[in-house]
C-alpha cells in the first residue's frame, strides 16, 4: 500500500523527487486515462479512445501501445514524448483532501515509500528558504488538470452522447511489426456524425466549450498511425 502523506516544507524541506519512468512505477501499460482538460496537448501525440463503464458512462483513454504492457513511448525510464498524460506524469503525488475552516481543502500528498523519492538524488521540491520549487510548481499543475478534468469529464461525454457523436469503433491493423491486431471494446468521437450536425446542436456544444474538445478527440485517430510506425520501428530494430 502507498505511504501517502501530506507534503509540506517543514517535515519536508529537503526532500527530492527523481523523475523517472518506467515498469517499475505503472508505465507498463497500453492504455492509460486522459482527461478532457488535458486533449489539447494528448491529440497531438496519442490517439483518443473511449470506453465504457458498467453504469453506462464513458471515459476517455489514449493509447500507448498494441500488446499488454506494451508502452512504445517508454525508452528505458524516459518517457520518449513532448507530453506525458497526466496520469502518468503524476508520479507519487496525489490530492488529498483535509478538513478546513470553510470545508474540505485539496492538498497534495506525496508516496513517501516510492523509489523516486528521497533526500539525496533527484530534483527539490521545496526552495532552501521556503516556497515551492518548480518541480513541485509542475506537479501541482498536473494534478488540477486531474481533479479539473475528472470533474469536467462526465459533462462532456454526456453531452457528446446526447448530440449521437460516439460510435463503437472496430479498429483492425495489420503492418510488419505490428501484424494483426484489434483494437476491441471501445468507441470513438465520429467525424462523421460530428459533421452532421446542425447549428443549433453545434451551437450547445460550442456555448459548453466542448466542441473543440470533439473536434480535437476526431484529429488525434492519426496518431494511431504514428503508433504502427513506432511499433515498426521497435520491430526492425
Amino acid at each position: 500500500m502507498p505511504n501517502a502523506v501530506r507534503l509540506d516544507n517543514i517535515d519536508h524541506h529537503d526532500l527530492k523527487y527523481a523523475i523517472r519512468h518506467g515498469a517499475a512505477f505503472g508505465d507498463a501499460v497500453n492504455q492509460t486515462l486522459v482527461l478532457p482538460t488535458e486533449f489539447a496537448e494528448v491529440q497531438r501525440e496519442y490517439p483518443i479512445l473511449l470506453r465504457r463503464r458498467d453504469d453506462g458512462s464513458f471515459y476517455a483513454v489514449a493509447i500507448l501501445g498494441f500488446d499488454r504492457g506494451e508502452n512504445l513511448y517508454l525508452d528505458g525510464e524516459r518517457w520518449a514524448a513532448d507530453y506525458v498524460p497526466a496520469m502518468q506524469a503524476r508520479g507519487p503525488f496525489s490530492i488529498g483532501l483535509s478538513q478546513g475552516p470553510d470545508g474540505p481543502d485539496a492538498m497534495i500528498h506525496v508516496d513517501l515509500d516510492d523509489a523516486r523519492i528521497g533526500r539525496d538524488g533527484g530534483q527539490p521540491l521545496f526552495r532552501p528558504h521556503g516556497g515551492n520549487a518548480p518541480v513541485l510548481d509542475r506537479i501541482a499543475g498536473t494534478l488540477r488538470t486531474i481533479q479539473q478534468g475528472a470533474d469536467l469529464s462526465p459533462r462532456v461525454f454526456n453531452a457528446f452522447a446526447t448530440e449521437g457523436l460516439i460510435a463503437p469503433a472496430d479498429i483492425n491493423i495489420t503492418s510488419d511489426g505490428v501484424g494483426g491486431y484489434r483494437i476491441s471494446d471501445v468507441f470513438a468521437v465520429s467525424g462523421q456524425a460530428l459533421a452532421r450536425l446542425d447549428g443549433a446542436a453545434l451551437k450547445r456544444l460550442n456555448d459548453a466549450g466542448f466542441l473543440s474538445l470533439a473536434f480535437m478527440a476526431v484529429n488525434s485517430l492519426g496518431n494511431l498511425r504514428r503508433l504502427i510506425d513506432m511499433k515498426n520501428a521497435k520491430a526492425g530494430a
